[in-house]
């Protein structure tokens, strides 16, 4: 089998995953890194056996000529970045959020569907066997469904520093959330019919019309409802930052921990979805309302780590290369979470529930 030839574009967190990833799977060829800083750029190649590094996107596609381009850069130049490479006829891997406006996104899918290259948007918890578990518990909670999810964290350094910059172009809400109402949708099943906010600026580090805590509410169409918050920077509190967990008329589930101690802290990216207990409580009574069946633990402590989470998205990338898959529902339904978590920002904005 000739190996696919991928260029990595941005070279922090998530692009450095990603490129170890591509390293390790047999069916790849890593042909270049693109970075705009020096330092990211050079230690990874030297990590990975020198591969060859750029710093300018179009230089490096005409040089490096990659069947297909991993794009990990801030979300405001993942739609540009996405065409550039669909056009030079390349199969792409873009990091969430695909764009940052609804009609960006569907412009980019239709472009990747009429070319047809593959497009995967990097969505981790639908590889993640302990969510897709998870998912599947509720599921069968029975219907409405009430959702209840959060993932704040208190950063500092560098990790603060990027959360500035993702902050120049979208709120946490808009940036974390697409994961989570994502999941929410899998777990319903049905359509999204109004979002509301709430949102504050904690900081004066960031611009006056943009917040680094916010919480969305939504509404489907079968009487469910979730809630996701988000809060990004050195004053959130480590309190309940990290809830999972669903409840319907047969009982509910959640993800009892994640075993953050102090030395790693809220804004670790391992714990992000780390899941280790999945609890679930049966609603069955006998006819005195007494429950009549114990509550359940699923251990997951045998789940990947986020690297390995890395390698089975492109692994799964790989295969969608080699097989052809229709990915339809999988474009359609990034483009879904993010008209939702724009419909939240929004409503913060205006004050006004978004009807969709």
């Amino acid at each position: 089998m000739e190996k696919i030839r991928v260029m990595v574009v941005g070279c922090g967190n998530m692009g450095s995953s990603h490129a170890r990833a591509y390293h390790s799977l047999e069916g790849f060829d890593l042909v270049g890194l693109v970075d705009r800083y020096p330092d990211n750029r050079e230690k990874l190649s030297e990590e990975l056996g020198g591969v060859r590094q750029f710093d300018d996107f179009d230089t490096a596609i005409a040089a490096a000529k990659p069947d297909a381009v991993a794009i990990c850069t801030y979300p405001d130049t993942h739609a540009a970045l996405a065409v550039k490479a669909l056009d030079a006829g390349c199969h792409v891997f873009v990091e969430k959020p695909l764009a940052t406006t609804v009609e960006e996104a569907e412009r980019i899918v239709e472009k990747a569907q009429k070319s047809g290259k593959v497009l995967v948007i990097g969505y981790i918890l639908r590889v993640h066997p302990s969510w897709i578990k998870f998912i599947e518990i509720a599921q069968g909670l029975g219907k409405p469904l009430v959702m209840r999810m959060n993932l704040n964290q208190q950063s500092s350094g560098r990790t603060w520093h990027t959360h500035l910059k993702l902050m120049e172009s979208m709120s946490p809400i808009v940036d974390c959330g697409v994961h989570y109402v994502d999941v929410m949708c899998q777990m319903t099943g049905a359509n999204p019919v109004s979002v509301s906010a709430i949102g504050a600026r904690l900081t004066d580090q960031i611009a006056e019309n943009m917040y680094n805590y916010g919480q969305l509410q939504v509404r489907f169409d079968d009487g469910s409802v979730g809630w996701y918050e988000a809060g990004w920077g050195p004053m959130m509190s480590e309190v309940a930052f990290f809830i999972k967990d669903v409840i319907g008329p047969n009982g509910c589930v959640n993800i009892m921990d994640t075993e953050i101690n102090a030395e790693k802290g809220s804004d670790d990216i391992d714990s992000h979805t780390k899941t280790n207990r999945l609890k679930i409580h049966y609603a069955e009574r006998d006819a005195i309302d007494n429950f009549t069946k114990k509550d359940e633990i699923v251990n997951t402590a045998d789940e990947p780590d986020h690297q390995g989470l890395c390698d089975l998205e492109q692994a799964f990338f790989l295969k969608a290369i080699l097989e052809g898959t229709d990915l339809s529902e999988h474009q359609s339904s990034a483009v879904n979470s993010l008209r939702i978590v724009l419909a939240a920002d929004e409503s913060f904005r205006t004050g006004k529930t978004v009807m969709l």
